[in-house]
């Protein structure tokens, strides 16, 4: 009440109650905080138990920011940051209706979105983002002024730093936003903008490591540390080792405790709601089932009754017979409507016992009462790794509900031989270490792009804004360097890191260093930072010939690393397989040799799938490919740029990975018959409509009737009109090719016009967007591109026409020229694939002289 009131007589607004009516009272995690965070400006890092209300302070920072910016807000930008995009889509809708009526305008920027703009996002106050799509919108900051302008940057479960595969990337842009602020006061001392760092998480045990890397001009930041004394819900920690034998693999050790869990929500539940979370997502459904065989809870005839009105809403039928016997499961592969269905259920008490995954524990807020581990193992890219300790305290952290519970109860199951281990890890917890080092040579990269580090010294002085730095002078031994060294030979052991990985930068063309080791970005080093390719894809996609097929292109870039994620398993196997290969379905264009069994095959069956619109059912593989196409679209454009600066003698792989990008962006075949699936409104159903009606080209779709196209797809007019308005409004080029008289044995001169046919159609409206454009490649006989120009619509647009003349050498093997205009949007956009071959005709000096060169027949007058 007494910051409503102080924000009320500050901004002349009842409106800003609404932010607290939340919360009428602060709890003591909260109460401790409140100086800090409201009535300072400092860096501030919280470590409070789970549940403990550490989203508040988020708000009170935010509220803190009002209450310092001028009267209209213009210049209030916030970021909050969290690991996973379920989290931040959470944030979003919770903050979007508290602090919306007060004029805050909120964008989610995470890779389901489709902002890639940082100009999208210009007139956001609040930004919801992850780590890795802020580490793309930032590696060109210096090339805009929004980014420069966050004074208030948010950080979610900030020990994620320690996560091997996602830490590295927090770390980064943490401290390149650091750095953004650095920049500026260098720029403009006397200027008061800053940005502040207000970081939270439950399991920071050197929490005094992390204020000193958010440190600024004042020093550390502010530390609030609460034990688990704190906790609303006081928690009790049970460790059950189960014998595992020599013979006994992890998978069968896994599945025996399935059978021991009856007893063991038997024992500790108190017939209140229990969360299990299991490895996997076959994991969670086969251990789902099996309870259902061993337990049976007892339940009012009222309750059987709701849960069967839950479960006739349910669209998986196996989770519908489970439901009724008080069991759920629950995880990232399922219908989004189940998912929220069983999340309400959970919620309210009426569902007893949920099975999930992991990934829940950093995602959706389900607490329970009984929180059970199963099994302290998960598979990590194909292998079998222990949890890491911030996961499981994650977990743990899940089990209270504050608003019905004073005590809850966390059970641990792992095999005997690790019992005492993670008996001693629930009384402590070892220090959160840096995982940059692992993952240096891509972040290096992009800040030489940025220019942040343009020599070895400077390399080293961006090392000491990171965590890495913090932590390599205080535990040199996990960093692999000497504990004797003092603090002069820890940074020239990290300055040796640098170069090191500087070098395997130069030996890929990705920069040049001098003998002084002065660092410049190549024009592939810019690539690879711009589209955020990481070094493994880069030394992949430099093997390539350039000689490659369509097929050979899909199946290298279903190797790239950014696919590594996505994981074959093996109730998929069935429905992969019978894409690739069936004799009574449609499958895939490409079909590969053998069975699908291995990640990379799954990835590859996918994304054929997406371009033939295959059809596919399971909602798991429908969300694979969804995250397969966003980066897809990203990687293939890279390998396009990348090739166009590779080689000149590479014209059928460059040729090839222009098509690839472009059905990319179509999610079709560059000659689908599915054509009109490109058209705003036409799904699936009204396309396959239309392809059985032979409309199969743009061409056929303009020549049909508005109401001849109505009956095929049964829509009511004016759909008809609309469709038919659309197509004549996409742009219709062609290419005329002349060679210019000129006499030479080795070299020709060709004349290249591309003619936008409906120039004037165009120029009140047209269908393809602002961004779209052409490209124009032209090869000759011996693989060598002879010419390669990006032209954009906008230009196509003012003057109808763009030509050029070109010199060509005569290829050995023959003179004939393949040329090809490609769309960046649309598939099927020409009728063939290749638009032109002219055959180049060889001058030759000649002395002939002739009194009517039109109607002379001589090589030299005909030409």
């Amino acid at each position: 009440r007494h910051i409503c009131s102080m924000v009320h007589r500050q901004r002349h607004s009842a409106k800003f109650r609404s932010v607290f009516k939340e919360f009428p009272y602060f709890n003591y995690v909260q109460s401790q905080a409140l100086d800090d965070v409201l009535y300072t400006n400092k860096n501030f890092v919280a470590c409070a138990p789970t549940g403990s209300g550490k989203t508040v302070l988020f708000e009170l920072a935010i509220v803190r920011l009002l209450i310092e910016a001028s009267d209209a807000w213009h210049n209030v930008r916030a970021v909050y940051m969290a690991p996973i995009k379920a989290l931040c889509s959470q944030r979003f809708e919770n903050w979007k209706q508290k602090f919306g009526p007060l004029g805050l305008n909120c964008k989610e920027l995470t890779g389901d979105t489709e902002i890639d703009d940082i100009f999208e996002i210009q007139d956001a106050h609040l930004i919801f983002t992850t780590p890795e799509k802020w580490d793309s919108m930032t590696r060109r900051w210096k090339d805009n002024c929004l980014l420069p302008s966050v004074s208030l940057f948010l950080i979610d479960e900030i020990h994620v730093v320690k996560d091997k595969t996602r830490g590295a990337t927090l770390e980064v842009v943490v401290s390149r936003m650091k750095t953004m602020h650095s920049y500026q006061l260098a720029v403009n001392p006397e200027s008061k903008a800053s940005t502040r760092f207000v970081a939270v998480s439950a399991t920071i045990p050197n929490i005094q490591d992390v204020s000193e890397w958010l440190s600024d001009e004042s020093g550390p930041a502010t530390c609030l540390e609460m034990d688990e004394t704190h906790r609303p819900v006081k928690l009790r920690k049970v460790v059950l080792g189960f014998p595992c034998g020599s013979n006994q693999n992890e998978f069968k050790f896994d599945l025996s405790l399935n059978y021991k869990m009856a007893n063991v929500i038997q024992t500790y539940s108190d017939q209140k709601p229990t969360l299990v979370f299991c490895s996997t997502r076959k994991g969670v459904q086969q251990s789902a089932s099996v309870l259902a065989k061993d337990a049976r809870f007892i339940m009012s005839l009222e309750h059987k009754q709701r849960l069967m009105k839950y479960a006739n809403s349910l669209l998986d039928a196996k989770l519908r017979d489970l439901f009724i016997c008080g069991i759920g499961y629950h995880h990232a592969g399922m219908d989004v409507s189940d998912r929220k269905l069983i999340e309400e259920a959970f919620t309210v008490g009426d569902l007893p016992v949920l099975f999930t995954t992991s990934t829940l524990a950093m995602g959706v807020n389900l607490p329970a009462h009984l929180v059970v581990i199963k099994s302290t193992l998960h598979y990590v890219g194909g292998a079998c790794e222990e949890y890491s300790e911030a996961d499981l305290l994650q977990m743990i952290g899940r089990a209270g509900r504050p608003q019905f519970d004073t005590t809850a109860t966390a059970v641990i199951m792992t095999r005997s031989q690790t019992k005492d281990k993670y008996t001693h890890f629930l009384s402590g917890i070892d220090s959160i270490e840096s995982s940059l080092h692992t993952n240096l040579v891509e972040h290096l990269n992009a800040e030489i792009v940025l220019h942040t580090i343009s020599d070895v010294n400077m390399a080293l002085d961006w090392i000491r804004s990171t965590f890495l730095y913090i932590r390599a002078l205080k535990n040199p031994k996990h960093y692999g360097f000497s504990p004797e060294l003092d603090k002069c030979g820890i940074e020239t052991k990290l300055q040796e890191l640098c170069l090191k990985n500087l070098n395997s930068l130069a030996s890929f063309s990705l920069i040049t260093m001098d003998e002084d080791i002065n660092i410049k970005p190549t024009e592939t080093g810019k690539l690879m930072a711009r589209y955020c390719v990481a070094f493994d894809t880069v030394k992949q996609f430099s093997m390539v010939t350039g000689t490659e097929t369509l097929p050979e292109l899909v199946r290298n870039l279903c190797c790239s690393c950014k696919f590594s994620d996505v994981q074959l398993r093996v109730n998929e196997k069935k429905t992969l397989n019978m894409l690739n290969k069936d004799k009574n379905r449609t499958t895939i264009r490409f079909p590969m040799e053998g069975k699908i069994k291995s990640n990379d095959m799954k990835v590859n069956c996918l994304i054929q799938a997406q371009l033939s619109c295959i059809p596919i059912q399971e909602f798991g593989l429908i969300q694979d490919t969804g995250k397969i196409f966003r980066n897809g679209n990203r990687v293939s454009r890279y390998l396009t740029e990348f090739l166009s600066h590779h080689s000149k003698s590479n014209f059928s792989a460059r040729l090839n990975s222009l098509i690839l990008a472009k059905c990319f962006r179509a999610k079709l075949w560059e000659n689908s018959p599915y054509v009109s699936r490109q058209l705003e409104r036409i799904g699936i159903t009204l396309a396959t409509a239309m392809v059985n009606a032979g409309l199969t080209t743009f061409s056929k779709i303009e020549q049909t009737s508005p109401r001849e196209l109505e009956m095929i797809v049964n829509r009511h007019p004016p759909f008809g009109n609309q469709i038919k308005e659309v197509v004549i409004k996409l742009p219709k080029c062609e290419v005329t090719l002349e060679q210019i008289p000129r006499y030479s044995l080795s070299t020709a001169e060709i004349s290249v016009t591309v003619n936008l046919m409906n120039f004037q159609e165009l120029a009140s409206k047209q269908t393809a967007p602002d961004h779209h454009y052409v490209t124009l490649i032209i090869g000759d006989c011996d693989n060598n591109v002879v010419f390669q120009q990006k032209i954009l619509n906008t230009l196509l647009s003012k003057s109808g026409s763009w030509s050029k003349r070109i010199e060509v050498t005569r290829a050995p093997k023959g003179e004939e020229l393949s040329v090809h205009l490609i769309s960046s949007e649309y598939g099927q956009w020409s009728h063939s694939p290749c638009l032109a071959v002219i055959k180049l005709a060889i001058m030759r000096q000649c002395h002939h002289v002739c009194k009517n060169k039109e109607l002379c027949g001589h090589d030299c007058c005909e030409y």
